[in-house]
């Protein structure tokens, strides 16, 4: 066999071999894994992490990377005119009030989305909204990419490590409840 050949083959083959690494640990992009990250915090600006943002939300409270270290944190980006947002919600409040006790945050980021105050209160009131809504502002946008589809929501682990990829589009309760569970019981 001439060396042209050889060489050949064995790129052929390392070609092959780096495909399929790609399609396998590429994943599904809406498959989440659980613990797959080291249980060592996230540096400040680290891919991946939870962003180092002060969320406000509409009562006030300041939700700071401080007071969210060592907690499960969920991430909701919605907006009262989206259906699919209006569906999931009442959901993600009965989790939310399920695993709160737990160390879970969950803040409903409103996004291209202004309504008044008072408003804002009726549609909570009508969906059982129970997590606080924090107003968009850039720096969360930013932080989060600008988000393009409703809903988009983010998982963070106790570490702030981000669990799979966004979920765009809504997630299912089933789902969301039993990686909840995963997480609520991992140590930080």
């Amino acid at each position: 066999m001439s060396t042209k050949a050889l060489i050949g083959i064995l790129l052929a083959g390392t070609t092959g071999v780096l495909i399929f690494l790609f399609v396998h640990l590429s994943g599904d992009s809406n498959k989440i894994s659980i613990g797959s990250k080291d249980a060592v915090a996230c540096a400040k600006g680290a891919e991946d992490c939870l962003p180092d943002v002060t969320y406000v939300d509409t009562t006030g409270v300041a939700h700071t990377a401080e007071s969210l270290r060592g907690k499960v944190v969920v991430v909701n980006f919605w907006a009262t005119w989206c259906g699919p947002c209006k569906k999931e919600i009442p959901d993600l409040s009965k989790l939310y009030k399920k695993y709160k006790a737990q160390g879970v945050v969950m803040l409903g980021v409103l996004w291209n989305d202004n309504p008044t105050d008072a408003d804002l209160l009726n549609f909570q009131s009508d969906y059982e909204m129970e997590f606080p809504v924090v107003r968009q502002n850039s720096d969360i946008g930013l932080s989060f990419n600008y988000p393009q589809a409703l809903p988009t929501t983010f998982i963070f682990d106790r570490t702030g490590h981000r669990v799979g990829k966004a979920r765009v589009g809504s997630i299912h309760a089933d789902e969301i409840d039993a990686m909840l569970s995963q997480l609520v019981a991992q140590k930080s």
